[in-house]
């Protein structure tokens, strides 16, 4: 058994999750150094000094890490930097949960290339790159030079093919252990939207399309849960007035009502402007729900070939599919018949046997093995 740390300055939400679920399942002894889930920016601009400090009191209780998996929001050229008279030499994974060059700005936000670039000086300083989703991987590789072309001079190009051939694509492991499996249907059909409140996954488009169905009469309730990162949603909050007495379920839950909820639920919806995996859909999906998601970001990844047509819209027409699977659930829900047990190839049980194999064989390479 190998020692790795993990690094994570921001242990919430998904990110959390991420950490303690691989730290629970992985085989090996995974410490997690970490700072609470708040303050993102401030974690990127300063996460790296108090990381250290962290790192180097994980290093004097447990010693030195045989292997090194760095969160990316952590300036990993910064934090290696600090690190370096006490950590040895790992190897070192960097692991995209998001990237900043591809998330989609807000109207209050202004385009800059402060956490860009430190996307990238990590993703050169990393001896390898995992990836939540091939469709992140791709996103990210393909933005690059544009960020690199705005550089005055030195031009870092060359570099560009090295951060691609040592990147590879590591799913999220989503803690399914207690997601039950799907269970009789509602009469009338429950609807779960379960994202993030937040800007990237279109709370707007979502709202207007279930209240638009309910003044069209159309027979359903509705679960409205997830974080709320804003201090003011004012769409979900005006939608729920409008939905009235079908909402069932508002806003974040603790773990063991929030699977129950899940277990209850008949179709899942989305229509997000930014999703590079999508913990939140699949733990409905394998729970038995049928998916309402729009045939971009990375849900054509996550939904094997054989379900998409079933399960993708084309973007910009969720009131045209969540009105067709509303009224004929019956003949949607046979449509996704068996997708509940793919999706759970996504648990930690399978994905942690993953991680640990690849770890495995860096440690071969860095001749870190035991």
């Amino acid at each position: 058994m190998s020692r790795v740390f993990l690094v994570e300055p921001f242990c919430g939400g998904s990110h959390a999750a991420w950490a303690q679920g691989f730290a629970q399942h992985s085989q090996h002894q995974v410490v997690v150094v970490s700072h609470p889930g708040s303050f993102w920016r401030w974690r990127f601009r300063g996460g790296s000094v108090t990381l250290a400090e962290a790192t180097q009191e994980a290093v004097e209780q447990f010693g030195q890490p045989d292997l090194v998996l760095v969160s990316s929001m952590v300036d990993l050229s910064a934090w290696l930097g600090l690190t370096r008279r006490f950590l040895g030499d790992p190897p070192v994974v960097l692991y995209m949960h998001e990237n900043q060059l591809g998330y989609p700005l807000s109207p209050q936000q202004k385009a800059n290339d402060e956490f860009p670039l430190a996307n990238w000086r990590s993703l050169v300083a990393a001896d390898q790159v995992w990836f939540n989703s091939d469709f992140h991987r791709q996103s990210l590789l393909s933005a690059l030079p544009a960020l690199l072309d705005r550089a005055p001079d030195q031009p870092q190009h060359h570099l560009l093919s090295e951060v691609g051939a040592k990147s590879l694509v590591m799913p999220v492991g989503v803690e399914l252990g207690d997601v039950p499996a799907a269970g009789q249907p509602n009469n009338p059909p429950l609807v779960l939207w379960n994202q993030r409140w937040d800007y990237d996954k279109n709370p707007h488009e979502v709202m207007d399309a279930l209240v638009a169905l309910a003044e069209e009469g159309l027979s359903f309730s509705v679960a409205l849960v997830g974080e709320n990162v804003r201090e003011n949603p004012r769409e979900i909050e005006e939608a729920k007035e409008k939905l009235a007495d079908r909402v069932v379920a508002y806003g974040f839950l603790p773990r063991e009502e929030y699977v129950r909820l899940v277990g209850q639920t008949d179709v899942v919806i989305s229509a997000a402007h930014h999703e590079f995996f999508g913990i939140a859909v699949v733990e409905a999906l394998a729970a038995g729900a049928v998916p309402v998601l729009p045939a971009h970001q990375s849900y054509p990844e996550l939904i094997p070939e054989a379900w998409h047509e079933a399960a993708l819209y084309p973007p910009g027409q969720l009131v045209e599919r969540l009105r067709l699977v509303v009224n004929d659930f019956s003949s949607w829900h046979q449509k996704s018949e068996g997708l509940a047990f793919e999706m759970r190839r996504f648990s930690w049980a399978s994905v942690a046997a993953d991680y640990d194999s690849q770890i495995d064989e860096l440690l071969t390479r860095y001749g870190q093995g035991l």
